[in-house]
């Protein structure tokens, strides 16, 4: 995706209000063809036409209007309380769990698949709060992570040139012509599988699938086999007799441990589809991206001007941005200055992803020129993408010992500057793949080939994410 300035969303929104060129031209001052040329820019970018013409006026197309009309996928007060418990992060007196799918499809919306993805993040964070000794805050990449950035434009097999796959938010991941046509119609096909995964999400929750005392709801079948079952059982057994002596003494049961907080989050790459569920709220005087709770902003998409940036400073949001290699500290320090000017706690949250040879060079710099901005950020390890690699049979993958090792320095190397890390963010399943290698089965490159299904990155399989939980808990515990 070509890079996009804030102009593009200026005369877009300009020509979206008045319905047309000759009246925007008016309005900003400049010519037609400059206008045209920047929705056109907009519109290739973004693989779709965002007007259609009646007679000498535009308007915007009746996707993006039906988008706009249908209700909220979250509300304004969860959004608030996820900033509260942010910001309680930054202090240290929590910890975030940010997992999920790197792309969700279409799919991936059946219940089963859902109450898998759920259960992982579950088990995950009850053995992190077991090892921390600190309330874990349960983010989830999902229901809406259908839209992912390429490097390339294009991708050719066998001879054949066809549009990148862009995620089930843009286009279908079958090479064909047809099926690498962006098509308008996904966004609202999006939107839908969001709502319903969110809504399913919210039913188990709230309908006692997070009960700690019930831990039996969470078992997967392949876990049986697994070396990390007796030492994951022990945990919970632990934590269920402290549940049980509390309840008994006090005479009532613990309520936290019935109930428990679950927020989304997804990559805001598509602007017109976060754009379309962005809602001026009177009560609060401020505009809230309603289809998630907490959007980021991605490598290629975080320069200071750009159009993500300008968009996700105007909202109310806790955001975040990942970051790694190439983020020059001048521009760090602007990016941070722009996106939380007033430095409200638990507004922004920076994920760093420098991989385990290089985050103890570039980590202490970065950490440098946000003390530098005087801007508190929540800092969060993604220890997955800077160890990204291919195999000999050209296969990406990511090794578990490189993952475990970025997250250990992580929390060394933020001990050492006197700073906190509150986070962590990994992409993970809760199915039986085989797309990272290593872990307690001993995963090579070999075993890819059974169980390999991403589409875009390697994922974390439900026994690796596991373990990296009880390994995180268990070393800092320690410490």
């Amino acid at each position: 995706m070509e890079w996009l300035n804030y102009h593009h969303l200026l005369y877009f929104w300009t020509v979206a209000r008045l319905g047309s060129v000759t009246r925007a031209t008016e309005e900003l001052y400049l010519a037609q063809p400059t206008i045209s040329a920047q929705i056109r820019t907009l519109e290739e970018s973004l693989g779709e036409k965002l007007f259609t013409r009646m007679g000498r006026n535009l308007a915007l197309t009746e996707v993006g209007r039906e988008l706009a009309r249908l209700p909220p996928i979250v509300v304004s007060w969860e959004i608030d309380q996820l900033k509260e418990e942010l910001a309680a992060a930054q202090r240290g007196e929590r910890f975030l769990l940010q997992g999920g799918d790197c792309a969700e499809g279409f799919t991936d919306c059946d219940s089963d698949t859902i109450a898998r993805k759920l259960k992982i993040l579950l088990q995950m964070s009850v053995v992190l709060l077991h090892g921390l000794k600190k309330p874990v805050i349960r983010v989830g990449r999902i229901a809406g992570q259908f839209a992912k950035p390429r490097s390339t434009d294009t991708e050719t097999r066998d001879g054949v040139t066809l549009p990148t796959y862009r995620g089930d938010l843009v286009n279908r991941a079958a090479f064909t012509a047809t099926d690498r046509e962006p098509d308008p119609e996904l966004l609202l096909r999006g939107y839908e599988r969001a709502a319903l995964t969110l809504n399913f999400v919210r039913a188990l929750v709230d309908g006692g699938f997070a009960d700690m005392h019930h831990p039996e709801y969470w078992d997967l079948g392949f876990m049986q086999h697994a070396k990390l079952r007796d030492a994951y059982r022990r945990i919970i057994d632990s934590i269920s007799d402290s549940l049980d002596f509390y309840s008994a003494i006090s005479g009532s049961p613990v309520h936290e441990a019935t109930q428990a907080s679950f927020y989304s989050s997804h990559e805001g790459l598509h602007l017109l589809y976060e754009q379309a569920q962005t809602r001026y709220l009177k009560r609060r005087q401020s505009w809230y991206n309603l289809s998630t709770h907490m959007p980021w902003i991605g490598m290629r998409t975080s320069r200071p001007g750009g159009a993500h940036v300008e968009y996700f400073r105007g909202i109310a949001n806790p955001i975040a941005v990942k970051l790694g290699e190439g983020m020059e500290a001048d521009t760090l320090r602007e990016l941070v200055r722009t996106l939380n000017p007033d430095d409200e706690p638990g507004r922004h949250t920076l994920i760093h992803r420098f991989g385990a040879r290089r985050i103890d060079e570039a980590l202490p710099k970065v950490i440098r020129a946000v003390r530098e901005s005087g801007r508190q950020v929540l800092w969060v390890c993604d220890p997955m993408h800077g160890n990204t690699e291919t195999t000999p049979q050209g296969v990406k993958t990511r090794r578990f010992e490189n993952i475990l090792a970025e997250v250990e320095s992580a929390f060394r190397i933020h001990e050492e500057a006197g700073s906190i890390l509150g986070g962590v963010h990994f992409e993970l399943t809760g199915d039986d793949v085989t797309e990272c290698t290593g872990g307690a089965r001993g995963l090579t490159d070999t075993d890819l080939a059974r169980a390999y299904h991403t589409t875009v990155d390697p994922r974390l399989n439900y026994e690796q994410a596991l373990e990296l939980a009880m390994l995180i808990g268990r070393q800092r515990s320690r410490t």
